[in-house]
């Protein structure tokens, strides 16, 4: 089934018309393309006929022609009529000519206009062939078409109506959906018809869905999909953004500067004659000369001459045109207005409205104004470019005048700002110049164009009073001067005659009320006794304020420095009469003096110790120069701590000295400030402080100490015939315990115990007295039991091929070996004499306490050495340090470096 030409009935004759079709068609068959146009017998001047497909004939064309004189074509393939016209025969051909005068290639296309009438239809039916398939055929409608209605379309006809009855129907958008009933197909015969016309800017195109029954439902073909596209008219006007655009541009610019864009919209289809748009200016007000122009396809709106002065006219106004179908005469157009605002620039320099001016003042005025100048500037008012600078260019070297603007007016202000003095200066001439705050515009750098005028100004004289000049003034007086002493004071004058006669003078001013003033000649006396070295002085000058006045009453004010000149009155002093000494970390203190004199009777000092009347005292320090003004202060002898006078001497450069007494205080403090916070700190008094540290490692070492003495006690109870076996080492601090692998008592001793005996191995005897486990230095094997908590360890050592069998016995007491394997010991009993044991003990026992509490660094604790004030006697047990709760982890060599301090220990351990 497929969409055919309506035709009336199934039969006919050929009229003479379809004949000349068909010739037409015949000798049209080498053309490039042929177009089928339906349109209806009336056609209006520049109505839209139909669209070709120029483009997919030949693409470089650039000469199309029609050949039929009623008709146009344009770029896009859009036909036009060129007047009204009556299509009197049902159809009507021309032929477009597309021709390319590169390569000189001509194409033809032949269009036939169909005049659409039902006797054309049911003409038309014959020339279509019996059997057509049953596919999509396009099919497409003018917009807005005048009829009359219905409107046929196209037939649509299945090659199974040859064998079956076929009833066609429709379905889809225009038919069920919206817009509803706007196409319907005949039942029988698949005529196509449009019940109305249609806006294609609101419905592109409609698709719709053929079907094929028979009267009992059977569907011999599948649906058929029709697209009804709706040709567009040219009915829609294009249509600017906005009513009136507004856009600025500086004067003066150059050609071609853009000043803004004009856009317009047309709702005709895209990309065809309908949407091309084009614009230009109608009208420019005022009219000449011309300023501006606008690209015809993007609505850019540019300037035409470098001209424009807003000085002249600050604002222009566009009428602007929008053009469709290319700008053509035919096309449909919109206008709008666009006003152009000119910028300004600073193009105007500003000039003086006189060449010169006059203006008086009178001498002494200050801040005052003398003089008002003005300017004409032809930019912008308000604006940089109109803002005026002022500026003296000549005649200011001294800075008596400065000159601001208004900003209300833009006048230049002229004031005077330092006072002028007549008989100096009688009149004074300035050079103003004056420039915009923005950059003149056309030359940034300009000063030969700078606009310039000049000001007399005439000063004025007046009756002056005396004149302080210079306002202060100085004289010099030694301080040491008597009472009554007189010296040149303050001088005022009269400006005019220079004279100084007639003026009197009074004191204003006098901090220490030092000197008076002569009423007639301004001169001082000294009044009282001077001090350089008073607090109020600074840098040596003592400064007075004196009044000047004339027989008028007008005064005027001086201040008169009287420079003190410095005498060697003063001996060097030590301002830090208390200092401390920290005894363990250092044993100076500095001393640092001053001399309130000058330099040239100050420093180089020496330093020396003042005897007292108890010479003892005085060998207890030591004085030793640092620099000019320093010395260190030393004690000789071990001082105990507390507080102490000394009388040091201090002399300046050239002789003169004095005693101060400094209170030296000795503490036992890591700083100052340590020794200072103490409410009572040590002193030798023989009143003992101790801190919360020190007194618990005193604890700790009492209570240690007892642990010690009963742990001798107890050995002593349960083997006082035995002796003190001395340990190597310590066994991890575990109680050693010797045993016999023979039958026989096994005995537990202390590992204080001391061992002094003597081995015989081999009829080889050996005195011994040394720690436990010396045996396995000397060969053999020993077996030791040591205590781990209460618990027995054995453990057997092997030397030099030989075994024996150590039983451990206390200092005093009888040492045994027993026999083993075959070898007999024996032993015999010994006593340490006090020398044998310093001799053993004193270098072990000193190594041990240096090593005992230091950290990584090798430094020692805090609480390692503590040394206690005297009490009139020494401590038989001595003193007690933090290392007695120390786990020792070396050997007991530290015993043979014993202090005296352990004797009485010692004396404890050795019972004889």
């Amino acid at each position: 089934m497929a969409a055919a030409r309506p035709a009336s009935s199934r039969g006919g004759v050929l009229r003479p018309q379809l004949l000349l079709t068909l010739a037409i068609l015949t000798l049209a068959c080498d053309a490039c393309e042929e177009a089928v146009l339906h349109v209806p017998s009336e056609l209006e001047a520049d109505k839209f006929v139909g669209r070709v497909d120029l483009k997919g004939c030949f693409r470089s064309a650039n000469l199309i022609h029609s050949s039929d004189p009623d008709f146009k074509v344009l770029e896009d393939g859009s036909i036009y009529t060129r007047h009204s016209i009556t299509l009197s025969s049902e159809k009507r051909h021309f032929t477009i000519l597309l021709s390319n005068t590169e390569n000189q290639e001509n194409k033809e296309i032949l269009v036939i206009l169909v005049h659409q009438t039902k006797k054309r239809h049911s003409t038309e039916m014959v020339l279509r062939r019996a059997k057509r398939r049953w596919a999509p055929i396009p099919c497409s409608m003018l917009e807005n078409s005048l009829g009359p209605f219905p409107l046929f379309l196209q037939q649509v006809q299945s090659d199974t109506a040859q064998n079956y009855t076929i009833y066609y129907s429709i379905r889809g958008s225009g038919v069920d959906r919206e817009p509803k009933n706007l196409f319907y197909i005949e039942r029988d015969t698949g005529n196509l018809f449009c019940t109305g016309p249609i806006d294609r800017e609101q419905y592109e195109s409609f698709e719709i869905t053929a079907f094929a029954t028979t009267p009992d439902g059977y569907t011999p073909e599948l649906p058929l999909p029709l697209l009804i596209r709706i040709e567009d008219e040219n009915d829609n006007y294009p249509v600017f953004t906005e009513k009136v655009y507004t856009f600025s541009v500086l004067e003066n610019c150059r050609i071609g500067t853009t000043v803004g864009q004009v856009c317009a919209t047309d709702k005709d289809e895209p990309d065809t004659m309908h949407t091309r748009l084009k614009y230009s200016i109608i009208e420019q007000i005022p009219a000449s000369p011309t300023m501006f122009s606008v690209h015809p396809d993007t609505g850019v709106i540019t300037t035409t001459s470098s001209q424009l002065d807003r000085e002249l006219l600050d604002k222009y106004q566009l009428k602007l045109k929008v053009q469709d179908m290319g700008g053509q005469y035919f096309g449909l157009q919109t206008t709008s207005i666009c006003v152009i605002n000119i910028g300004d620039v600073n193009d105007n320099l500003p000039t003086f409205t006189r060449n010169s001016y006059v203006t008086s003042v009178e001498e002494n005025r200050i801040d005052v104004e003398i003089l008002r100048v003005s300017v004409e500037d032809k930019d912008l008012i308000n604006t940089p470019n109109w803002r005026a600078n002022y500026t003296i260019l000549k005649g200011n070297e001294n800075g008596n005048f400065k000159i601001v603007t208004d900003p209300k007016t833009n006048e230049g202000i002229l004031c005077v700002i330092k006072p002028l003095n007549f008989e100096e200066l009688q009149q004074v001439i300035l050079q103003i110049g004056v420039l915009n705050e923005a950059p003149y515009s056309k030359d940034p750098t300009i000063r030969s164009a700078l606009s310039t005028t000049t000001v007399t100004v005439n000063v004025k004289n007046l009756d002056e009073g005396p004149e302080c000049s210079p306002r202060v003034q100085t004289v010099q007086i030694k301080e040491d001067s008597p009472v009554g002493f007189e010296n040149n004071g303050y001088k005022a004058y009269d400006p005019e005659t220079k004279s100084s006669s007639g003026i009197r003078y009074k004191k204003l001013t006098d901090p220490k009320g030092w000197v008076s003033v002569d009423e007639n000649s301004g001169a001082i006396r000294v009044f009282r006794s001077l001090d350089r070295e008073s607090e109020t002085i600074r840098n040596g000058i003592y400064n007075i304020t004196v009044i000047a006045s004339d027989h008028d009453g007008r005064s005027c004010t001086g201040t008169l420095g009287i420079i003190l000149e410095d005498v060697n009155d003063n001996g060097p002093i030590i301002p830090k009469q208390t200092v401390t000494i920290c005894k363990p970390v250092m044993s100076f203190a500095e001393i640092v003096a001053i001399d309130p004199d000058h330099p040239v009777n100050g420093p180089p000092f020496s330093f020396s110790l003042e005897s007292p009347s108890n010479l003892d005292e005085s060998r207890k320090w030591r004085l030793t120069r640092i620099n000019d003004t320093a010395a260190r202060l030393s004690y000789l002898s071990d001082l105990p701590f507390g507080a102490y006078t000394v009388l040091i001497k201090v002399t300046d450069r050239h002789g003169l000295s004095a005693i101060t007494p400094v209170n030296v205080r000795i503490c036992d403090c890591i700083t100052e400030n340590d020794c200072t916070l103490r409410a009572d700190p040590r002193t030798g008094s023989g009143e003992i402080k101790l801190g919360k540290w020190a007194i618990l490692a005193i604890l700790l070492g009492i209570a240690l100490l007892f642990c010690i003495l009963f742990t001798l006690i107890c050995g002593t109870v349960r083997s006082p015939k035995e002796t003190k076996v001395i340990p190597d080492d310590l066994a991890q601090q575990n109680l050693i315990v010797s045993n016999t692998e023979a039958p026989g008592d096994d005995k537990m001793y202390p590992t204080n115990g001391f061992t002094c005996a003597t081995h015989t191995v081999g009829s080889v005897a050996h005195g011994v007295c040394g720690p436990v486990g010396a045996g396995a230095r000397n060969g053999g094997q020993e077996t030791i039991k040591m205590m781990k908590g209460g618990q027995q360890t054995l453990e057997t050592f092997q030397a030099g091929g030989h075994n024996h069998t150590l039983d451990s016995c206390m200092v005093g007491g009888q040492h045994t070996l027993d026999s083993c394997k075959g070898r007999h010991v024996e032993v015999e009993d010994c006593r340490l004499t006090y020398s044998e044991w310093q001799s053993f003990t004193q270098p072990r026992l000193g190594e041990k306490v240096q090593l005992c509490n230091q950290d990584d660094n090798h430094q020692h604790a805090q609480d390692y050495v503590l040394k206690y004030n005297y009490e009139g006697r020494g401590s038989v047990a001595g003193s007690v340090g933090c290392c007695s709760e120390r786990q020792e982890e070396d050997e007991l060599d530290f015993l043979d470096h014993l202090e005296p301090k352990f004797r009485s220990l010692a004396e404890a351990c050795v019972r004889r």
